[in-house]
């Protein structure tokens, strides 16, 4: 009965996070709630593996990479739509529509950027940014060191940063 309501306040603590990090990488809402339900289905016939010796977070997203992975086999390497996924709302902060409308430019030119990253560098800034994970857990789920995740993640923003320069 504890693994059903550590699951229950997993899910309420993390699906979000899970989600998010999920539709950075298929850029289709549906899709990403499709495997983000798969995941914790996944989650729960697994649970008796789940050890405790990692945060439940890094469990989930480890989940939910093997799920995208198994969705992208059975889609035989189908491309990954992104440039009509709808980005999350603009900040309440923005005063008018017009603020709005070029918040969600800036977004959509930071994810299309982001995208446009190699791998696992574009993987470490999607589960750092998306994904709110902290650099250790990153490395856990990508089997580096958490060391790895920090300069990995400062090397993808510097790229950004350059891009955007040359863009100017």
């Amino acid at each position: 009965m504890a693994k059903h309501s550590q699951l229950e306040e997993a899910y309420k603590n993390h699906a979000r996070m899970v989600y998010g990090f999920l539709l950075a990488q298929t850029g289709d809402p549906d899709t990403a709630e499709e495997l983000t339900q798969e995941t914790f289905y996944q989650a729960v016939k697994s649970s008796s593996r789940f050890d405790e010796s990692c945060k439940i977070s890094t469990w989930l997203c480890a989940i939910a990479k093997n799920v995208l992975l198994a969705y992208r086999k059975k889609q035989h390497g189908s491309p990954r739509p992104f440039a009509d996924t709808e980005l999350p709302p603009a900040s309440e902060t923005d005063s008018s529509a017009e603020e709005s409308a070029l918040g969600k430019i800036r977004r959509m030119e930071l994810m299309q950027r982001l995208h446009a990253l190699p791998d696992p560098m574009r993987e470490v800034l999607y589960l750092r940014l998306l994904g709110d994970l902290s650099f250790r857990e990153i490395g856990e789920i990508l089997g580096h060191t958490e060391n790895w995740a920090r300069v990995t993640f400062y090397r993808g923003k510097e790229k950004l940063k350059e891009e955007k320069e040359e863009s100017k």
